[in-house]
């Protein structure tokens, strides 16, 4: 594959980890180390450069995923800090939907965290490439070896060692590079920016370490399996390409050590994101379909027509920016640029980089480039861009379906056009935040994937769009599923200023296969040569409208329909808006004779607490309508993991801290709609 004269300089990396792993700590120091920044920003002054919005730098979490461009070892890295809290696992998905490498980072005392193991298995789904940092190894009780091992049994990775931390007097002061042999500190007057080598401590036996780093290697590697097995010397930069070509392949997880907070560990890092983690052109042709929905693949090559994927929309420096992966050929201001997704050419005006929460504007860029362009009307999330001659339309980004919801209202009626304005304009940033007129209350309702979320989102209205709103208790978000096929018939007869509609319509709806959606096809029998295909199409779109919602008013899920016949009127005619209503009838009546079962948001709960508090955890779950689904016990905390409705877990925390006496923590993802 032809690629341009930096395409192999160029990296597109993540940092995704468990809430308060130290991400942003440890993106602010390659930050400072590359020179991007001349001060490391800290993160409990509320000073990070990567969480610039006011609700990140109060709270201390990060958000909204960051992009900024650095310069290490003559390459340009693009890299974005991504959210931690499970709320906001939106922004980690489409950011892993652009990347080609991360970094995973873990908790040297907490080792794999819940969502640490969430993050993992959403980079498995996009096949990136990854690299583990273990961090906070200045914390007492920090255990690297046990960090690796986890990796391994709990995330079913192949962790290969690069490292060995190096202590005294129980302090952490750097790491020992297994394959060079050498030992490093780093600086304490100029911030961890000087890279200091040291004797390596005697205790540590860095001979065997590389003997063993050899034998992993050779695991996943022929070339040196063969000189290993025949007793060759291997050099280290036979050691490095093989090491690279595994983890670019997802057979291999280089792990490394440090303390973000500490200014320890980060320079050997940035060293492997550059020595391990995929250019864009070692991995494999795009995958899409044609404008006609023929699979075909596209070159990540410069040389070819333009293509590229919106990711995201925020708005920065007053500007509406759509931002943009560029995967293939060039991308410059004055192109014409196709909107594959929906249609339509617009002009490049303004093209930028991107540095958090500022952007500088540049003439060009060129495949492997995270860059931003003035939104224009019509782009959302997940589009596809690309030249006009380039028909390539890539596989959208995929939002999670909210699970909670609350009921706003502006505190002034006249302000009620702002406030749907301004959800019009956070939907379009974040797709799992989502809102609608409750058509029989005529209440707004404001549905998200947590209580957080729904939290900052009625912050951000006040604070970025000036509209205060009231809001209402949180409530679950249902949807409902049959119980067993049904098939029934309606007949419609009515006289409207002088026209006689009539319809009859028999429709057969059955349970589908979990996620299938629902759909309504016809299954008209021959003796039908009366119905056109664009009527009976127009009578099936007036079933798939009613199949949408279900007799408790709950979103439908997992339905097949079919309409088995389609009756004409006694003169032989067939009316269409009297069959629609048939239609429409006939779905709903057989909805109550099959009848429905509500579906509830199921959340994966995660428990980390002391010995002690278990017994008293497990029963207040149970008392919660919880299902312990294993619990996992060492010497320093006990995990339990277990399945609680949603609607159950409101004001969790506070019972946590009653019962635990403030030292417990718990963590909560979404895992499915069911019954319990």
């Amino acid at each position: 594959m032809a690629v341009g004269k930096r395409a192999d300089k160029i990296r597109n990396i993540g940092i995704m980890a468990h809430i308060d792993a130290g991400k942003t700590t440890v993106s602010e120091r390659i930050l400072f180390y590359s020179g991007r920044t001349y001060r490391i920003a800290e993160v409990h002054d509320g000073q990070a450069t990567m969480d610039f919005m006011d609700q990140e730098r109060e709270r201390g979490i990060t958000i909204s995923s960051a992009v900024n461009e650095i310069r290490w070892k003559d390459t340009d890295i693009y890299l974005i800090d991504t959210p931690g809290h499970v709320d906001f696992t939106v922004e980690v998905e489409r950011s892993l939907r652009v990347l080609d490498g991360v970094v995973a980072l873990y908790d040297a005392v907490a080792g794999v965290e819940p969502q640490s193991e969430t993050v993992w298995f959403q980079a498995n789904r996009h096949r990136v490439a990854r690299i583990a940092f273990v961090n906070k190894m200045d914390r007492p009780g920090a255990d690297f070896d046990r960090c690796i091992e986890e990796i391994r049994s709990v995330l079913g990775g192949n962790p290969i060692a690069l490292q060995r931390p190096i202590f005294e007097s129980g302090a952490f002061v750097g790491v020992a590079d297994i394959l060079t042999q050498k030992a490093y500190r780093f600086g304490e007057e100029d911030q961890g920016a000087s890279v200091i080598e040291m004797e390596v401590p005697p205790e540590l036996d860095l001979e065997a370490a590389r003997e063993t780093l050899v034998e992993h290697i050779a695991d996943v590697d022929d070339g040196v399996a063969e000189a290993y097995l025949e007793g060759n010397p291997v050099s280290n930069e036979t050691l490095r390409a093989a090491l690279r070509r595994a983890t670019i392949d997802l057979r291999a997880v280089p792990v490394l050590c440090g303390s973000g907070l500490k200014n320890k560990g980060i320079q050997p890092l940035m060293d492997a994101i550059v020595d391990y983690l995929p250019a864009p052109g070692d991995l494999p042709p795009l995958s899409g379909t044609d404008f006609k929905k023929r699979p075909v693949e596209h070159p990540r090559s410069p040389e070819v027509p333009f293509c590229g994927l919106i990711f995201k929309i925020q708005q920065i420096e007053a500007k509406r920016l759509a931002f943009v992966r560029i995967y293939s050929g060039v991308l410059k201001e004055g192109d014409a640029i196709l909107n594959a997704t929906h249609g339509g050419t617009f002009k490049v005006k303004h093209l930028y980089r991107l540095y958090a929460n500022h952007v500088d504007r540049v003439e060009s860029a060129e495949a492997g480039a995270l860059v931003a362009l003035i939104k224009t009307k019509g782009m959302a999330t997940g589009d596809t861009l690309c030249d006009p001659a380039c028909n390539i339309l890539l596989e959208p980004i995929e939002a999670n379906n909210p699970v909670i919801s609350i009921s706003i209202e502006p505190e002034s009626i006249k302000d009620k056009a702002r406030l749907v304005e301004a959800l019009d304009s956070m939907h379009e940033e974040d797709p799992t935040l989502v809102f609608e007129e409750d058509g029989e209350t005529g209440d707004m309702l404001l549905r998200g994937m947590g209580e957080l979320h729904l939290e900052i989102a009625c912050e951000r209205l006040k604070r970025e769009f000036n509209v205060e709103v009231r809001k209402g208790s949180p409530s679950v978000v249902c949807k409902e599923a049959l119980i067993q096929n049904a098939c029934e018939s309606s007949r419609f007869e009515r006289e409207r200023d002088g026209e006689f509609l009539f319809g009859e319509v028999c429709v057969e709806v059955a349970p589908a296969q979990k996620e299938a959606g629902i759909s309504c096809r016809l299954a008209l029998p021959e003796g039908h040569p009366y119905v056109r295909p664009e009527t009976a199409e127009a009578i099936a779109e007036a079933a798939r409208d009613a199949m949408l919602y279900g007799p408790n008013g709950f979103e439908m899920v997992d339905v097949e329909g079919k309409i088995v016949s389609i009756s004409p009127d006694p003169k032989g005619n067939i009316n269409i808006l009297g069959s629609r209503i048939a239609a429409a009838e006939a779905v709903r009546l057989a909805y109550k004779t099959s009848g429905t079962r509500v579906l509830e948001p199921l959340m994966a709960v995660d428990i980390i607490a002391a010995d002690e508090h278990i017994g008293d955890l497990i029963s207040d779950l149970t008392q919660r309508k919880g299902i312990v689904e294993h619990l996992d016990s060492d010497t320093l905390r006990s995990v339990i993991h277990a399945v609680v409705p949603l609607r159950n877990m409101f004001g969790y925390s506070m019972k946590l801290r009653t019962i635990t006496h403030g030292r417990g923590n718990f963590s909560m993802r979404f895992l499915r709609f069911d019954s319990i």
